[in-house]
């Protein structure tokens, strides 16, 4: 998964390469769609709980799933590089290109336990004419004296251990007799087999670790190997969450009337972390004007992005009026569902993206897939920025509202006969968190589409953790 997914219409899941998901108890019997019936209607519909989109222009007029992520993504930099311990590297991409100044192996070394010889003395033998050899010493894997061979000789080695000058081919032990004095070999290796010359795996002067490259168990082992303790990587964006709401009280509070508990602060917090952030949850913003914009200008000052979830009243708004007083913010609604008022802005004397999602919490989370975690990935250097995506089989009949996209959480899983099946859990209209932790993937019904029948084909975007 290291393509560029930048490419396509729809964010999130431009790319249809199918995943290997796991297996799962197969939902009923899915009827295959008729070939005289369209999988897609697009007669217009009404859903009740979701407006249509404004027909006159407004000072916010509305703007399409890939506009406003364009905004984001044009807008959102990428942290200068930095240096870190190899073990703290891990999880990022490396930023510069790391050369070698070692040879790897440094020395000729033996594959395997075996002999090492000359081919010319081993050539052509067999079981039935071994080849015999004097065997002139033993050599281990670790510090060692030069030795060497000549003629009709052999020294048996282990896995690891410097080859003796002369030897250019290593017999493995299961070849021959095992003879300690003298060594009968049962078959006979071309020049070079079970030999690592030096400079074979890197040599001096060649590049070890490539820019971009994601820095894992196996780099961080060949930067050990050519003795880089410490390497230049994308760090890790900082990301401020903090949520907006007087309705909201701590997780520790028991919710009061009309009090609902912070979810947004610890889910997106959880979810910037998923996506290779470093997040710090702020919490509930405080009610008061003075101390209100104190908190913000303190995030923005330790913050590569700052995320803010709330449900934000479209005048005398206190945390819209405070997020202004820092920089140009616009507010304007976004044609998907759940979730369509979004908000992007760059503040204060150093332009921090920050990202206003819902303040409903499933909303808040949809939100944070389509436009934050790209502009996470981004700002890590990652070429793909989006969640793949495949097509699946849909169990039920699917409705959506005309002129919006609609995400609804479902479960994926594989056909018996092959490919997904994917059913949703719930119609989209109901915010259910015990429904959302069950998901595994977002069925994502564009715009112009009202109706997905049973059985017809739609995009699924599965869920994967750290995907």
């Amino acid at each position: 998964m290291t393509e560029d997914g930048r490419g396509g219409t729809v964010p999130g899941y431009r790319d249809t390469t199918a995943l290997d998901l796991r297996s799962g108890t197969p939902v009923r019997d899915v009827p295959e769609p008729s070939p005289a019936t369209p999988v897609h209607e697009t007669t217009a519909i009404d859903r009740g709980t979701v407006p249509p989109p404004p027909a006159t222009a407004e000072p916010a007029p509305p703007r399409t799933v890939e506009q406003h992520l364009d905004e984001i993504l044009s807008a959102v930099p990428q942290p200068d590089p930095i240096e870190l311990a190899v073990l703290d590297a891990q999880g990022l991409l490396c930023a510069e290109e790391v050369v070698s100044q070692r040879a790897l192996p440094a020395f000729d070394q033996a594959a395997l336990d075996g002999y090492a010889a000359r081919a010319l003395d081993v050539e052509g033998a067999t079981p039935a004419e071994p080849a015999r050899l004097s065997v002139v010493g033993e050599t281990v894997a670790g510090p060692s004296g030069p030795a060497s061979i000549g003629p009709g000789m052999a020294q048996k080695v282990a896995a690891g251990a410097m080859l003796p000058a002369g030897a250019d081919v290593v017999v493995p032990v299961v070849w021959t007799d095992g003879g300690m004095a003298t060594v009968a070999v049962h078959a006979g290796p071309l020049t070079g087999t079970y030999v690592r010359r030096a400079g074979d795996d890197v040599a001096p002067g060649t590049t070890a670790v490539q820019v971009g490259t994601p820095i894992g168990p196996a780099q961080i082992s060949l930067l050990a190997a050519v003795g880089r303790d410490r390497v230049q990587v994308r760090p890790r964006p900082r990301v401020a969450v903090l949520s907006a709401g007087g309705e909201l009280v701590d997780i520790s509070t028991p919710p009061g009337p009309g009090q609902v508990v912070d979810v947004n602060s610890y889910a997106l917090a959880a979810a910037a972390r998923d996506a290779g952030a470093e997040a710090y949850r702020w919490g509930i913003l405080p009610a008061e004007p003075r101390r209100l914009s104190e908190v913000l200008e303190s995030q923005l000052l330790r913050s590569d992005l700052v995320l803010v979830a709330g449900t934000f009243a479209s005048e005398g708004d206190p945390v819209q009026e405070a997020l202004a007083a820092l920089g140009p913010m616009q507010f304007s609604p976004v044609t998907m569902h759940p979730g369509p008022v979004q908000a992007f802005g760059r503040l204060g004397p150093d332009s921090v993206p920050v990202i206003c999602v819902p303040g409903e919490p499933v909303a808040a989370l949809v939100a944070f897939e389509v436009f934050v975690r790209p502009a996470i990935r981004m700002m890590l250097g990652k070429r793909q920025l989006f969640r793949r995506t495949v097509q699946a089989i849909a169990a039920e009949r699917l409705l959506s509202p005309l002129g919006y996209r609609q995400y609804l959480h479902g479960q994926v899983m594989r056909h018996p006969d092959g490919g997904y099946v994917v059913e949703p859990l719930g119609d989209g209209d109901e915010a259910m968190l015990a429904r959302m932790a069950r998901a595994n993937c977002l069925i994502v019904i564009d715009e112009d589409v009202t109706e997905v029948a049973a059985g017809g084909l739609v995009t699924v975007m599965p869920l994967l953790l750290g995907g």
